[in-house]
């Protein structure tokens, strides 16, 4: 089955994006008004030198729009220069009219004493004007190769019923058009909304794939566990993609107060590759430079640490970030990715569709949860080096059918025909694993779950109003049978974690299915019930939601237990380390070359011997490599030869 990996279009032909959201470092926000062509040039140049071959540009709005009707003209001057300066480097920009919002500061131009961005028609027809105004004046640019309505516009414009934003930005990307803009255009919100967090801001990735050409995380949280946090934005990425547009790494960064130079440079390592092996097809790094001479300029003088986000100096010279993004793009020219697609999978993580579609009387914690527990088990299966599609069950019921796993994490909800329909995948072959979660609100706790006993073989034994609390620290799976890689005898352990509902077990009567596994108190754990071709297996415990509940969590056995079902649903695994710390994905040419990505989440260097099912493994130049040496948080890049490749 295929994974989301559309290419960015442009007039000579699809298109990467390799670049920095850009203000120069003598003036931030108010570069235009003090604009240094030299030293514009002399900053892009050392961007260039690197590989990048584009930047993401703000007009400024108080700025460029200072009065109601009014453009200014010398700003405009000055932007056209950038725009030439770009081309003398052979490179694009795509510029964000509505800014708006910038590094920890709303501004507001003078004329719009607080006026609805989104709802006031008045506002909405300035904003209009002025965008397809500027647009008119540089659309025909060779150096313009998209347009953004906005920066971070939910934090700026504040949150409003979807529908309204939706027509809002409707009528902004119409304006783009309406100037003559036909390069490909998005919103620069930052992907915030339900489909990808579960919280409701007014923007639905969905709704706004309508109209736009592109979707454009932008990704700063900070997590309690490495590994989440190496894995957070492709994840983010994974989920992005709903709408079957290219996804594009907007923003995304660190500011050097926040972390050493030395992790700086693993976290955008690993943020590069893991993002690319989630679909994500540009990368635009925040930001160009670092500011000190601004110390006392808002938004620098009261948030400091906004200084410090560049990829180069105050004084031009390349920071860690930077040397990241010349290595990751000189290896993605290698195998020359813009021809390349992600490895087809047999295995499939499925996102319930209470994430995002607002069923009646559910709420955000609910919502969130969803999120929370998918996104363990993508860490899980990553671990396992299962390479997984993320998929979606559709509003009000089914999930896409043929493939050989599906793993279905910690869930509270399933629409009906879903749990109808999975009995019926379960006959043609698939594996299907489900494990339970009571969930972490009180409002009709406990499984949102029906034909238990048909699918899984066991009948619930709950009581009214009661969830079951898991007592123990740490749940001890044992093993009666073998069950791929597990054998009998095994254990697996697993610290609990969660609020007061969510930490709870399934009790269960077993009637026609067979206990796997146990727990601690001898109560099955893991129940398996054979349907037809395939099976469905049943997880008492919420294994993904304990982990996702906790911090410096991962590696955690869970990745065993995927790795067992992976086998036993005969899962294509081409090339796979015995080490969770080790994870394996890959792309294949459109020539049939495949080349195999190994990310390495040790702190310390680590030899591995990849696993083979069949061919070997060479070095991008043609040298065989039978072992592997990974630098702290590495990353290898390997071709898989086989008789047929």
């Amino acid at each position: 089955m295929k994974r989301p990996f559309r290419k960015l279009p442009a007039a000579g032909g699809d298109v990467l994006w390799f670049g920095a959201n850009f203000w120069s470092r003598t003036g931030g926000p108010l570069m235009w008004r003090d604009y240094d062509p030299q030293l514009v040039r002399q900053e892009l140049r050392v961007l260039k030198d690197h590989g990048l071959n584009m930047t993401r540009s703000f007009f400024y709005w108080p700025d460029f729009m200072p009065a109601l009707d009014r453009i200014d003209e010398e700003l405009c001057g000055h932007y056209a220069d950038f725009l030439d300066a770009h081309h003398d480097y052979a490179m694009t920009t795509v510029p964000t009219f509505i800014v708006g919002h910038m590094s920890g500061e709303n501004w507001n131009p003078a004329w719009r004493h607080d006026r609805d961005i989104y709802a006031d028609v008045w506002m909405v027809g300035r904003q209009a004007w002025y965008i397809s105004t500027l647009t008119r004046r540089f659309a025909d640019h060779p150096a313009i190769a998209g347009w953004l309505i906005s920066n971070e516009i939910p934090i700026y414009g504040k949150e409003a019923p979807t529908e309204v934003v939706t027509e809002w930005a409707r009528l902004m990307v119409q304006a783009v058009r309406a100037g003559g803009g036909h390069q490909p255009a998005a919103i620069g919100d930052g992907a915030w909304g339900e489909e990808v967090s579960g919280h409701s801001n007014g923007f639905s990735v969905t709704n706004l794939a309508e109209f736009t050409d592109f979707v454009g995380p932008h990704v700063y949280q900070m997590e309690n566990d490495i590994v989440r946090q190496h894995l957070k934005a492709a994840f983010v990425c994974e989920l992005a993609a709903i709408a079957n547009l290219p996804v594009v790494m907007e923003e995304f960064g660190v500011s050097t107060d926040f972390v050493s130079s030395l992790n700086a440079a693993h976290y955008y390592r690993q943020l590069l590759y893991n993002t690319l092996l989630a679909g994500s097809v540009g990368w635009i790094a925040w930001n160009n430079t670092d500011y000190d001479n601004l110390l006392g300029q808002r938004p620098y003088s009261h948030h400091p640490f906004e200084l410090h986000f560049g990829i180069t100096t105050n004084k031009g010279e390349p920071k860690p970030p930077l040397k990241e993004l010349a290595a990751f793009k000189e290896r993605i020219d290698a195998i020359d990715l813009l021809h390349c697609d992600r490895a087809e999978v047999q295995s499939a993580i499925v996102v319930s569709s209470y994430l995002a579609d607002g069923y009646a009387f559910t709420d955000e914690v609910q919502r969130n949860l969803v999120a929370r527990n998918t996104e363990q088990a993508y860490i899980a299966a990553k671990e396992a080096d299962i390479p997984a599609g993320v998929i979606r069950e559709a509003t009000d019921g089914g999930i896409q059918a043929g493939y050989d796993l599906y793993l279905i994490p910690s869930v509270k909800e399933l629409t009906g025909p879903t749990w109808s329909q999975l009995g019926d995948l379960a006959e043609r072959g698939a594996t299907v694993y489900a494990s339970y979660c009571a969930g972490e609100s009180d409002f009709q706790r406990g499984p949102w779950w029906i034909y238990t006993e048909q699918l899984f073989g066991v009948a619930n034994d709950l009581v009214y109003g009661l969830n079951n609390p898991i007592v123990d620290d740490v749940v001890v799976f044992t093993f009666d049978a073998d069950f791929g890689s597990i054998k009998a005898g095994d254990t697996l352990s697993f610290r609990a974690a969660g609020n007061i509902n969510g930490r709870a077990y399934l009790p269960v009567q077993v009637t026609d299915g067979t206990v796997v596994a146990t727990d601690n108190h001898g109560r099955p754990a893991f129940v398996v019930k054979e349907h037809g071709l395939g099976r469905m297996v049943l997880c008492s415990y919420p294994l993904e939601y304990l982990a996702a509940a906790q911090g410096a969590v991962n590696p955690e056995d869970t990745w065993r237990l995927y790795q067992a079902l992976a086998e036993v649903a005969e899962v294509p695994r081409p090339v796979r380390v015995d080490d969770p710390q080790v994870m394996v994905d890959s792309v294949v040419h459109a020539d049939g070359r495949r080349f195999v990505f190994l990310v390495s989440q040790h702190a310390e260097p680590i030899m591995v011997t990849p696993i083979l099912d069949a061919g070997a493994l060479t070095s991008l130049d043609g040298v065989p490599v039978a072992q592997i040496n990974l630098d702290p948080y590495g990353v290898e890049v390997l071709t898989l030869r086989t008789p047929t490749s």
